[in-house]
């Protein structure tokens, strides 16, 4: 049984998730501000979190900051109460894996939690043999790269990501493709998320002088060895 940890400071919106979530099986565990829900989710080790971004004490953004910053990359669906990119994008920037604005309809939210819970579980790649790409070294079974000889820390989707990258090298893949072979096709995201994560895998691999990420205007992206360009 999966544990879903609801974080918001309005209690119908809690319940209302905890009714619908618990009728398909999930144990609810509660947090009412930031720092309770940063607690939480270290003492109860919860298997997703649903984030409001506006709470006291600590903001949904801030929690998502520092459970990544500890290297925690438990499942967030964060809550917005603005339908405004800005905040889907931050989101997407301190990790999170995926957005809802409210207010939602709770059947929706299940549909999420489900789908955000399969591609968690499916993280461990089947294709685990190590894929060298000039400088840059990713071990799939693992799950740890290095660039240039030296470690590289990625976030589960940015090594997902750089992965599918390494087996298709040379080769364009759109936005589009990408969603589905990272993210999975029952993603409610948009194309801006393969954006905001190929950014962040440019900047962690910066050490490296022999691969990069290019930008394939109006497609999307292809790794490749610099020393192909000339």
């Amino acid at each position: 049984m999966s544990t879903i940890l609801v974080v918001d400071d309005e209690r119908n919106i809690v319940e209302l998730a905890e009714m619908y979530l618990a009728r398909e099986g999930y144990e609810i565990l509660r947090a009412g501000d930031g720092q309770a829900a940063l607690d939480t989710v270290r003492q109860k080790r919860p298997d997703l979190v649903v984030l409001d971004i506006m709470l006291p004490e600590l903001d949904g953004w801030e929690v998502c900051r520092r459970l990544r910053g500890d290297g925690d990359d438990t499942p967030v669906i964060m809550l917005t109460a603005r339908d405004e990119d800005v905040d889907k994008i931050v989101g997407l920037e301190m990790g999170a894996d995926d957005y809802m604005t409210k207010p939602f309809n709770p059947r929706e939210l299940v549909a999420r939690v489900k789908a955000v819970l399969r591609r968690a579980e499916s993280d461990t790649s089947t294709h685990d043999e190590v894929i060298a790409v000039g400088d840059v070294v990713i071990d799939p079974e693992r799950r740890e790269v290095t660039a240039a000889g030296e470690a590289v820390s990625l976030r589960a989707k940015e090594f997902d990501l750089l992965a599918h990258f390494g087996r298709h090298l040379r080769l364009v893949l759109s936005r589009e493709q990408l969603l589905d072979a990272v993210w999975g096709y029952d993603f409610y995201g948009d194309t801006r998320t393969v954006d905001v994560h190929v950014a962040h895998l440019r900047s962690k691999l910066s050490k490296s002088e022999q691969i990069e990420i290019e930008t394939v205007w109006g497609i999307g992206y292809k790794l490749v060895e610099k020393t192909e360009n000339g």
